[in-house]
C-alpha cells in the first residue's frame, strides 16, 4: 500500500504536469504521475487534437514516458483535473494500466481530496495475457 507522503508527492507532480496540458477543445486539463517499482516518478498531461481520436490522455503520456525511460513495473498512478467530482481514467487508459499491472490508482477531486482504488475496481474484465 502506498503511503500518504508518496500520494501527496504524486498528486503534486500530476498538478505540475497538468499546467502543461494542451486542451483547446475540451478546456479540461488533466495531469498524471506514475510511480515505478524503483520509486521513480514520471508525469504526463493530456494533448488534444482536432481529430479527437488522436488525443493523448495524461495517463498514457505518463506511462509512455516511464516506458521510454526503461520502466515497465509500476506501483501507482495519480490522476488530477479540475472537477468537483472524482477524475477517472477513460477506458483506453484503464486498459493500458492493465497492460502494465498498475495496482493502485489515485483518483482526485479538484480540491485534491483523493481516494485510492484498485485497477480491478476500474476495469473488472480487462484484456490481459
Amino acid at each position: 500500500m502506498i503511503d500518504e507522503t508518496t500520494v501527496a508527492i504524486l498528486i503534486k507532480k500530476a498538478r505540475e504536469a497538468q499546467q502543461h496540458a494542451y486542451a483547446p477543445y475540451s478546456h479540461f486539463s488533466v495531469g498524471a504521475a506514475v510511480l515505478t517499482e524503483d520509486n521513480r516518478m514520471y508525469t504526463g498531461c493530456n494533448v488534444e487534437n482536432a481529430s479527437y481520436g488522436l488525443t493523448m490522455c495524461a495517463e498514457r503520456n505518463a506511462i509512455g514516458s516511464a516506458v521510454a525511460g526503461g520502466c515497465h513495473m509500476f506501483r501507482a498512478l495519480a490522476l488530477v483535473g479540475e472537477n468537483p467530482d472524482w477524475i477517472t481514467p477513460c477506458g483506453a487508459c484503464r486498459q493500458v494500466m492493465e497492460e502494465f499491472h498498475i495496482p493502485e490508482i489515485i483518483l482526485t477531486k479538484s480540491n485534491d481530496t483523493y481516494k485510492i482504488v484498485s485497477l480491478r475496481e476500474l476495469l473488472p474484465h480487462a484484456f490481459s495475457l
